[in-house]
Formats: C-alpha cells, structure tokens, sequence
C-alpha cells in the first residue's frame, strides 16, 4: 500500500512539472511574436501612407487641367453668345429699317391720295356754286310768277265783289253759318237716334247679363242667427256641465266668452253670444266635454285652448278652399288667413265669405260677357269685404281697412281701387269696380239673404266690449245675453278687490255717456287669483 501511494506522488510531480515548462514556452513565444507583429503592422502602414499621397497628388493635377478646360470652353461659349445677339440686333436693326421705309411711303401716297381729293373737292365746289346761282335764277323768276298770279288772283276777287254785291270774307261767313246750321241739325237727329239705340240696347244687355250671372250662381240663402243649439245625451248632462256651486258653467264661459243658457228644454244647451268664433269654439269644447266624460275647470281650459287651434286651422282652410274655388291663385298668406276669418263672421246675417264667393262668381260671369278682365273681376269680387275680418281690432270703415290690407300685401291697383268703390265711397273709374259693386248688391238684395238690424248689433256689441277693454288693468271682455250683460276680466295683479267696484262703476258711466242701447246693461266685474302647485 505505501508502494502505491509513492508511486501516484511520483507520478504527480512529473505532471506539474510538464505544465510548468508548457506555460515557460508560451510566454517566451508571445514575447518573440509580438515585436515581430508590431514591426510588419507599421511598414504596411508607411506603404498605404505612401500611396494615399500619390493618388492625392495625381487627383489635383487632374482638377487643375480639368479646370482650364472648363475654363477655355466658357470663354468660347461667351464669345458664341455675343456674336449671336450681335446678328440679332443686326437683323432686327435691318427689319426696322425696312418698316419704316414701308411706313414712309405709305404715308407718301396717303398724301398724295388727300391732294388729288382736295383738287376734286375745289372743282365740286366750283359746280355747287354754279349751281346756287341758277337756282336762286330760278327762285328769283318763281317769286315773279307768284307776284302775277297773285295780282291776277286780287283782279278776279275784285271783279267777284263787284259783280255779287259781297266782299270776301262776308261770302265766306253766309257759306261757313249756312253749312254749321245744317250740320248742326243732321248731327243732333243722329245723335239723338245714337243715344236711344245705345239705351235700349245697353238696358236690354245689362238685363239679360245680370239675369244669366244670377242664374249660373244659383246659391242658397245665407241668413244666421246669434244662438247655437247643442245637443246633450240626458238630462243629466245638465247638472254636469254646471257643476257644484256653478263651477264649470262659470269656467265655461269665462274660457269661451258665450253664454250658455240651460233651462227646461230638454237635452239641449242653448250657447248665446254675437261671435260666432266664439259660439263654435263653445260648442265643439262642450261636445268634446261630453265624449271625454271629464268636465272640471281645467279639463274645460285645455279642451278650449285645443278647440281654438283647431278653429284656426279649420279658418286657414277655409281661406285656402275659397281662393281655390273662385279660381285665384297667387295670394299672399296672411289675405287667405283672413278670408278664412270670414267664415265666421256675419253681416245682417249673412255669412261674408260665402258672400264675397259669391261676389267672385258674379263679377267673374259679367266680366266674361262685357269682356272685362274676369281675373281682375274675381279677384276683386273676393277680396271686397277683406276688412270686415279685422274692423273690430283696426279703427275705421272695412273699406279703409280693406284698401289697406290689399296695399300693405302688394295687390294689384285695380283691385284696390275696386275694393275702395265697392259701396260708392270713391268713384269707380273701371269697369271692374263697377261690376264689383253690382255683383255685391246682387248678393246682398236677395230675398232672405240679410237681416238689416244684425250689423248694427255685432256693432254694437263689438263697441260695447272695446269701451270696456279701454280700461287700465283689463285682461278682456265678453258682451253677453244679446248686449245686457258685459263680464269684465280684469288682472287680478293689478287690480285688487276694492278697484273692481269702482271700476265697474266707471265703466257703467262711460257706457252711459257714449253709447246708445235700449234698456240696461249689467256691468260685471270679475277678478279672479289663482295659485297652482304640483305634488310630485
């Protein structure tokens, strides 16, 4: 065992003792290699370095002999260049030269063409002149002529005189008396027979059109009245629409400005009010009450706000359905509003927009037979009465107000000018306007057409309400029970309980002093405060 273990120790140290003299080897092969490399490094360096420095001093001589070149081509180049425009300039020298030559002796021959037509001138004038001369010979033996003939003319005269017993003029004063007399005579027969024949002809026409314009605008009778009946399910309906304490029938009326009659006649409601705007907005809130079964103030408020924008559409139609039944096209919008206002309003009872259609018709049909302008007819024919939509809101006539509305919407002169003779305020200067004015009266003169005291009560009624609504702090009012009554709703936030009393007693003393009224009339002064609040 020890054997061993010097043998594994001997072999050991002849292991170490190998790698010992192979590292010796290494280091004294780098410390010979390294100089040696350093030394081979730097004489290929030198060998670049050297032939950097050729290829730099061949690449300048280059350029220097490149650049005498360039050189010597621009200088050839410029010279090129200068020779070119010496040419031009010597060319266009010579082309200026030759123009000029050529403007020379144009304007030689033009001289020469002006002094040739200025001997031709000379010698003209020379002709002329002769020529006057023989024309004022001529004159000069003309004027002789005339002296002779005038003389030998007087000689005539004088040996007429002398032979008639007459001078001149006293023949010429018996001949021109004798022949206005006789003139006068034929033309007074002729006339006088002109004038009967245009008479009856004239008489026998305007009968025979008046008679086929009112047989082809055949209409039914127009009267209306200032009540409207509405019609209730039962009995019950009654006590309904009063509600407790009167409720609903006062908020009823305050609403619509109607009177609503409820008495023993069974099933029905009787509406009373000169509006008739007013009485239907009345009647149809009241249907409307009864189908919908919910009648309180404020259902009754709603339905009245609703029904009146109904009614003003309904009007709008109705004014679009009148232009384009009378076959007028082309007018403004705010004039179809107010025909369509027509149709609720009345003038002794009858309705103006059927009239005013009516109108239209008949001044069409004449028009056509005259043959007058039937557009002009028509359109004048229907737009007549316009005024009678607003003359409760505007001062003055509906006529004024008419030829105020048709001007302001640019309407045509001759309407205008019919709608202002349309009743004989001005005179009527168109055949138009004429046949406008009878068209009119023919409308209004059938039988049944009008009742003559209904105008004068809407009149009435209407200046019944605008005295009251002159008043400081009055909201508006409603004339009712045929002009007995007026209910005057006031601002409740300027007028407090106590002003009401003397304000109904105010308005009752205006009334008293500037209108005329049969019987009494019953000043009601309303003021009414109301507070809403929302639980939510």
């Amino acid at each position: 065992m020890l054997s061993n273990t010097a043998h594994i120790l001997g072999a050991m140290s002849s292991v170490t003792a190998g790698i010992v003299f192979c590292i010796i080897g290494l280091v004294l092969a780098a410390a010979v290699s390294i100089p040696l490399t350093l030394f081979v490094y730097k004489q290929s360096v030198s060998k670049k370095v050297g032939s950097a420095k050729a290829q730099y001093d061949k690449i300048l001589e280059d350029a220097k002999s490149e650049a005498k070149t360039l050189r010597k081509e621009a200088l050839i180049e410029a010279k090129e260049e200068q020779h070119r425009l010496r040419n031009e300039f010597e060319r266009e020298s010579k082309e200026r030269r030759s123009e000029i030559s050529r403007t020379e002796s144009r304007l030689m021959q033009r001289e020469e063409n002006i002094n040739r037509k200025e001997s031709a001138l000379d010698k003209k004038s020379e002709s002329l002149e002769q020529v006057k001369k023989s024309l004022d010979m001529r004159e000069e033996s003309i004027a002789r002529m005339d002296e002779e003939v005038k003389q030998a003319h007087n000689r005539m005269l004088a040996e007429l005189e002398k032979v008639a017993g007459l001078t001149c003029e006293e023949a010429k004063n018996i001949l021109m008396e004798e022949l206005l007399e006789s003139a006068k005579k034929d033309a007074g027969i002729k006339a006088k027979e002109i004038e009967q024949q245009a008479k009856d002809e004239a008489e026998k026409r305007a009968k025979n059109i008046v008679g086929l314009a009112i047989q082809r605008c055949a209409t039914d009778h127009a009267a209306e009245i200032t009540v409207s009946v509405v019609p209730l399910p039962n009995d019950e309906m009654k006590g309904r629409l009063i509600g407790r304490v009167g409720r609903n029938i006062r908020a009823l009326e305050n609403a619509t400005g109607v009177d609503l009659i409820i008495d023993d006649t069974p099933d029905v409601v009787t509406l009373s009010g000169f509006d008739p705007v007013r009485r239907e907005v009345a009647r149809l809130t009241i249907e409307k009450l009864i189908a919908d079964g919910r009648i309180h103030p404020a259902r009754i408020e709603e339905i009245t706000d609703k029904v009146r924008r109904e009614i003003e559409s309904e009007m709008k139609e109705a004014g679009e359905n009148a232009a384009f039944d009378a076959g007028i096209y082309g007018l403004h919008p705010e004039l179809i509003k107010l025909l369509g206002r027509l149709k609720y309003r009345t003038s002794y009872g009858q309705n103006v927009l059927n009239h005013s259609l009516e109108v239209s018709y008949l001044a069409g049909i004449m028009a056509a037979e005259l043959g007058a302008d039937v557009k002009i007819a028509k359109r004048a024919g229907l737009l007549h009465d316009i005024g009678k939509a607003v003359d409760h809101e505007v001062e003055g006539t509906h006529i004024k107000i008419g030829v105020d509305l048709a001007k302001k919407y640019k309407e045509n002169a001759a309407v205008v000018h019919a709608i202002a003779a349309h009743h004989g305020d001005e005179e009527a200067k168109t055949l138009e306007a004429i046949l406008v004015q009878t068209a009119d009266a023919i409308s209004g003169s059938r039988p049944g057409a009008r009742r003559e005291s209904l105008e004068n009560y809407v009149k009435r009624l209407e200046k019944l309400e605008k005295l009251a609504n002159s008043f400081a702090g009055v909201e508006q009012s409603y004339a009712i029970q045929a002009g007995r009554e007026i209910r005057v709703m006031v601002k409740p936030e300027e007028v407090d309980d106590n002003t009401t009393i003397f304000m109904a007693k105010e308005i009752a003393k205006k009334l008293e002093v500037e209108l005329e009224y049969p019987g009494q009339i019953k000043v009601n002064v309303i003021r009414e405060l109301r507070s809403v609040e929302y639980a939510k």
